[in-house]
C-alpha cells in the first residue's frame, strides 16, 4: 500500500524525530495564528489583522530580495535550533508585549518572528533530503507535507476546544512549547550528525554560490515553476470572497463555510497519502504546471456552482490535488545540490510572500463584490499561465536534452 512508504520512513529514528517535531511546531504555529489574529481584531479591528500578516511576511520578501547573506549563515541544524529558541520566547513573551506596548508591539513581534521563519523555513527545507536517499526524497517531501495538511485540518477545532479549558493566552504558551521541542530535536539531530553540516571549506564563498538568476537561466523549467507558483498564490486569494460566494450564490452561511473548509482539509489528506507514494513523471515542472491549470480550472468552476453539494465535491478535489503541487515542486528542487536548493527555496518563498501579501491587500476586496466573476477570472488566469508553463516546459524538454540537474550545477558554480 502507497501509505506503507510513509510508514517505512517514520520507522527510522531521524526522519521520525525531525517529523514529530516539526508536526508540532506547525499544529502550534496554528494556534498562534489564531490567538494573534484575536489579539489584534479585539485591540484595534480588522485593519490590525491585515498589518499583523503584512509585518510577518515582509521579512520574507526582504531577506529573500537582499539578505542573501543573512539567510547562509544559518545553513546547520545548530544554528536553526537557535533560531527557535528566539522565537520560542518571541511567542511566550507577546501577551505582555501586547499589555505593554499595544498594536506597535504586537506588530514588531510579529515582523520578529517573520524574520525567525525566513530564516528557518528555506534552510531547513534544504536539508530535508539529505535525511533519505534519492529514491525516497518524493515520499519524505509527502511526509513533511502532511504535517500543514493535519495542522490545517486539527488546528481550528482543537484550538476552540482548549479555549473552554484555558485563557487565550495558554495558545502562546503551547506554540512556545512547540518550538522548544522543535530546538531539542534539531540539537539531537546535530549531535548525532544524520545530516551533512557545512564547514568553513564547504560553507559556499561569494565565487561559488550559485546566483538564482544563473540557475534560472540553465534551468528555465524550473524558472518556469516558480513563476507559475507566483501566479497561483495571486489568483487563489480570490478564495478569501468564499463567504461572499455562498451568501449571494446559495443563501449559506457560517457553516457551510465550515463544511467547505472541511472538505478541502479531508481531500489534502487523502491526496497526500497519493501524491507522496506514487510514482511521480520525470518531468516534475509540466506536472507542477499541469497540476495548478487543474487547480485554476476547479477555481472556475467554483464561481458556477449552484448547489452546496456541487461546492463541496469541488472544495474535496481542491483539496485532493493540492499535495501534489507542493510534494512534485519540493521533490525537483530536491535534485540540486544543497546551496543551490536553498537558493531556489528561497526565491519561491519570496516570490510567494510577495504576491501573498500583494493579493491579499487586493484580490479579495475586488472579488467580494461579484464573487461569481472573481471566481471564473482567478480561476481561468490561473488555468491559462499554467497551462502556458506546462506547454513551454514539454516543449524545451523535446529540444534539449539537459545533463541531471546536480552536474548542470556543478558546472555553472565551477563557471
Amino acid at each position: 500500500m502507497w501509505i506503507l512508504r510513509y510508514v517505512r520512513l517514520l520507522r527510522r529514528g531521524p526522519v521520525l524525530l525531525l517529523w514529530g517535531a516539526q508536526m508540532l511546531s506547525v499544529f502550534g504555529d496554528r494556534l498562534y495564528a489564531l490567538a494573534v489574529m484575536w489579539i489584534a481584531w479585539q485591540k484595534s479591528g480588522a485593519g490590525a489583522m491585515g498589518l499583523v500578516a503584512i509585518a510577518e511576511s515582509v521579512p520574507y520578501i526582504v531577506l529573500g530580495t537582499i539578505g542573501r547573506r543573512a539567510m547562509e549563515r544559518f545553513t546547520t541544524l545548530t544554528l536553526l535550533a537557535l533560531v527557535d529558541v528566539v522565537r520560542m520566547v518571541l511567542v511566550a513573551a507577546l501577551p505582555w508585549t501586547w499589555e505593554q506596548y499595544g498594536t506597535e508591539g504586537l506588530l514588531v513581534s510579529a515582523a520578529l518572528l517573520g524574520v525567525g521563519g525566513a530564516l528557518f523555513d528555506p534552510n531547513l527545507g534544504a536539508m530535508v533530503p539529505d535525511l533519505v536517499k534519492p529514491e525516497e526524497v518524493q515520499a519524505v517531501s509527502g511526509l513533511m507535507d502532511l504535517t500543514g495538511r493535519v495542522a490545517r485540518v486539527a488546528g481550528p477545532g482543537s484550538a476552540g476546544i482548549l479555549l473552554a479549558v484555558m485563557p487565550m493566552i495558554g495558545l502562546f504558551w503551547l506554540d512556545a512549547g512547540t518550538f522548544a521541542v522543535s530546538a531539542v530535536a534539531l540539537t539531537v539531530l546535530a549531535k548525532g550528525a544524520v545530516l551533512a553540516q557545512p564547514t568553513a571549506a564547504t560553507v559556499p564563498t561569494p565565487t561559488t554560490r550559485p546566483q538564482a538568476r544563473s540557475l534560472v537561466r540553465t534551468h528555465p523549467e524550473t524558472g518556469v515553476a516558480l513563476a507559475v507558483h507566483g501566479v497561483g498564490i495571486f489568483a487563489g486569494a480570490v478564495s478569501m470572497a468564499m463567504p461572499a460566494l455562498l451568501a449571494t450564490r446559495l443563501h449559506a452561511g457560517a457553516g457551510a463555510y465550515g463544511l467547505v473548509l472541511a472538505a478541502v482539509g479531508v481531500g489534502s489528506l487523502a491526496g497526500n497519502a497519493v501524491a507522496g507514494n506514487v510514482r511521480l513523471p520525470r518531468l516534475l515542472p509540466a506536472v507542477y504546471c499541469a497540476v495548478w491549470a487543474a487547480s485554476g480550472v476547479l477555481l472556475a468552476i467554483t464561481g458556477a456552482v449552484v448547489s452546496l453539494l456541487a461546492l463541496v465535491t469541488v472544495s474535496a478535489l481542491s483539496g485532493v490535488i493540492s499535495p501534489f503541487l507542493s510534494i512534485s515542486l519540493s521533490t525537483h528542487l530536491a535534485q540540486f545540490p544543497p546551496a543551490a536548493r536553498r537558493r531556489l527555496l528561497t526565491v519561491d518563498q519570496t516570490l510567494i510572500r510577495t504576491t501573498g501579501t500583494v493579493s491579499m491587500m487586493v484580490v479579495p476586496a475586488l472579488a467580494a463584490s461579484h464573487p461569481r466573476a472573481g471566481f471564473f477570472v482567478g480561476g481561468t488566469a490561473t488555468a491559462v499561465l499554467a497551462g502556458g508553463g506546462c506547454a513551454l516546459v514539454v516543449r524545451w524538454a523535446k529540444v534539449r536534452k539537459p545533463l541531471p540537474v546536480a552536474e548542470d550545477v556543478r558546472e555553472l558554480v565551477r563557471d
